[in-house]
């Protein structure tokens, strides 16, 4: 089979985030293992990720940052010719920096050169208008989106938050797009399935030894501040090991170190962790915010109390507060108000982590990485 060109179009920032980047590079790394050759197309805001992907082998083609514009004036592009409704603005349309026609404008001559036999877009400023003007310059589009907010014109779309209705996108993408939905589909590094049975397996007698806290690699709000404040007002076990992970770009990063000096654990602040799965595996409660790493915590089926911090996580923690895979805090307040409280139950029951632990483990697998690869090798 002859090697496949693609191009990831994908932001970091600090209203972004990460995520977005990081589950991209999970794919890019299993392609490139497979002898793809993979480009990243990424807006230079505040907060970027694009030294990283550099640093990590993959070139990077920069757009240039722009000031924010509030609204956008759009050309109207309709999904099929008997539809003539006009497109309103992506509800996370700000994200972008800019409107969807100039960041086209920009892209078009970087595929144009790179002619990539897959486009891969994961953003939720971009819909079906930027993916048509694009469509002259790559061979097929696949979209990985969590919102079902928006029509696409793709050929494969990847939603990986759990118990995801296929319905919920068959209105807003062609007929002969074929839908991945569902945690099965997560796009977890290899290491983590090769973790799985390892960490499953001590959490079957594993006492509380060792916390980690992972609130994004940006954390804008500083939520892991907040978690630290309230450890102080728990019974966390003076034996216990405490590991925060953060990002090069957080803007707290030199203020959480800071604060971690002052804590009576033993506490380390880690920043662009490359071994996540290896550190997850090894932990035995997270606290984490309801983002792309909740897929990678019940893959290894960690113990997690999970935070809502932006409203477009709120579907993902209710599914998995639902099935028992997460206890569920709602927003920066409730840490301050409920996570001593919760922290110290889990603290003092086994049980209790156990059974959150099963209900984790059933989710994802980390298999989803080689489901997605073998439908973009068709």
């Amino acid at each position: 089979m002859r090697t496949i060109n693609v191009v990831f179009r994908a932001d970091a920032s600090l209203q972004i985030g990460t995520g977005h980047i990081m589950r991209c590079l999970a794919l890019a790394d299993a392609l490139n293992e497979r002898g793809a050759t993979c480009h990243f197309v990424c807006r230079e805001h505040a907060g970027n990720s694009i030294s990283y992907l550099r640093n990590r082998g993959y070139e990077v083609h920069v757009l240039p940052a722009t000031p924010e514009q509030s609204s956008e004036q759009q050309p109207k592009i309709s999904l099929n010719a008997s539809s003539d409704t006009k497109l309103s603005n992506p509800p996370h349309a700000r994200w972008l920096g800019t409107t969807q026609q100039q960041d086209a404008d920009e892209c078009a001559p970087i595929l144009s050169e790179l002619r990539p036999d897959w486009l891969i877009v994961d953003h939720y400023a971009l819909d079906s208008r930027w993916e048509a003007t694009l469509q002259p310059h790559y061979a097929k589009l696949m979209v990985i989106d969590d919102l079902a907010d928006r029509p696409h014109l793709c050929d494969l779309l990847l939603d990986q938050t759990f118990g995801r209705d296929p319905d919920d996108y068959k209105s807003r993408v062609p007929a002969t797009c074929t839908l991945l939905c569902g945690a099965q589909y997560a796009l977890l590094r290899p290491e983590f399935a090769e973790l799985r049975t390892y960490s499953l397996k001590r959490r079957q007698s594993a006492p509380l030894d060792h916390l980690l806290i992972t609130m994004g690699g940006i954390d804008k709000d500083n939520a892991t501040g907040r978690v630290l404040e309230a450890l102080q007002q728990t019974s966390l076990p003076a034996h216990c090991k405490i590991t925060i992970v953060m990002g090069a770009a957080a803007p707290w990063l030199d203020a959480i170190r800071l604060q971690a000096d002052q804590l009576p654990w033993a506490t380390e602040v880690r920043v662009n962790v490359c071994d996540m799965a290896r550190l997850m595996a090894d932990s035995d409660l997270a606290i984490g915010a309801a983002g792309s790493t909740s897929w990678e915590r019940c893959c290894l089926g960690i113990p997690t109390v999970m935070v809502v911090l932006a409203d477009n996580q709120r579907e993902v923690a209710a599914g998995l507060e639902r099935s028992g895979a997460a206890q569920v805090l709602q927003g920066t307040q409730q840490i301050t108000s409920h996570l001593p409280a919760m922290l110290d139950a889990l603290v003092s029951s086994p049980l209790q982590r156990a059974a959150i632990s099963h209900a984790a483990a059933l989710i994802a697998d980390g298999s989803g990485l080689s489901k997605v690869i073998g439908f973009l090798e068709q």
